[in-house]
């Protein structure tokens, strides 16, 4: 795949009614469609609705995409969203689609079956491989596995657009800039594998991070003073769905940098052998 006049050769073009004006991608984000699997069931909609929601490509099960909105052009699929404290997704991202019928209802019986939003019903070995599973950010369901086919031909979007758009930054899922709001990509989903792939370098959030804060002395020390019991410790200093340690309150914790983000100062510690952020305001130095 290559991209020229900001569309990928080697895919399809169709325009979508809802097409919006130039941006500057900085970021991927990838979804579900929550729809049928029948092949263009998803891309026929998406390309023409009277919702006025658009996006950028469109993954089948089989593999095959489509492009419905230039790389420069703004799409409506991420709705209210935000990303490491920059609101409005849409006017910085691409968007990118995968036939998937997104989270189902478990029904009684063997095999797995999983009951979609629509009244269809998906057989575990059938439709495809069916799993039953909870997670705290898509909370318990039924998940249907993407295919092979479709991971990879994710993958080499990915690095088609990655290769063409020097602004591009990162890759992340629909729940991760709508947290609580939204649950695609699926839990079975290899985000980790596929932004490794893709990506081959440090990650940008942990780059950001760095790139805005400050390193304080190493004498710094910080102590945890907040109404609950533990302070949530997260990757990124972003309210984003990272939360990699919980710190028992009046627990003191040395301090590794400082800084500013989305209005609001935070912290980077050590706890527990792990290296995290907190919100400076429910700290003390000491």
């Amino acid at each position: 795949m290559r991209l020229e006049n900001h569309k990928i050769t080697d895919i399809p073009f169709r325009a979508a009614r809802h097409m919006g004006g130039v941006i500057t991608p900085t970021l991927v984000v990838l979804h579900d469609t929550a729809g049928r699997l029948t092949k263009g069931n998803s891309a026929d909609y998406l390309r023409d609705n009277d919702v006025q929601v658009s996006v950028q490509f469109v993954v089948e099960r089989d593999g095959s995409a489509e492009q419905q909105v230039p790389t420069n052009r703004r799409a409506n699929h991420a709705g209210k969203s935000s990303y490491h404290g920059r609101s409005n997704c849409n006017d910085f991202s691409i968007g990118i689609e995968i036939v998937n019928p997104g989270k189902m209802s478990l029904l009684p019986g063997t095999p797995v079956r999983g009951l979609a939003w629509w009244g269809e019903t998906l057989v575990d070995g059938v439709a495809g491989d069916l799993v039953a599973m909870t997670t705290p950010e898509h909370g318990s369901g039924v998940w249907l596995a993407y295919t092979k086919a479709q991971i990879e031909t994710v993958t080499v979007l990915l690095r088609a657009l990655f290769a063409g758009i020097p602004t591009l930054q990162d890759i992340r899922t629909h729940w991760y800039v709508s947290p609580g709001r939204k649950v695609d990509t699926n839990p079975l989903f290899p985000l980790e594998q596929i932004r490794n792939r893709v990506l081959g370098r440090g990650d940008p959030a942990d780059l950001e991070a760095d790139a805005a804060s400050i390193p304080m002395p190493t004498t710094t020390m910080a102590k945890v003073v907040t109404a609950g019991s533990r302070l949530n410790m997260r990757r990124w200093p972003s309210f984003n769905p990272n939360v990699i340690a919980g710190i028992p309150n009046g627990t003191v914790v040395p301090v590794l940098r400082s800084g500013s983000f989305d209005g609001r100062r935070w912290l980077c510690v050590q706890f527990d052998g792990l290296e995290g952020w907190i919100v400076e305001a429910y700290t003390h130095l000491v």
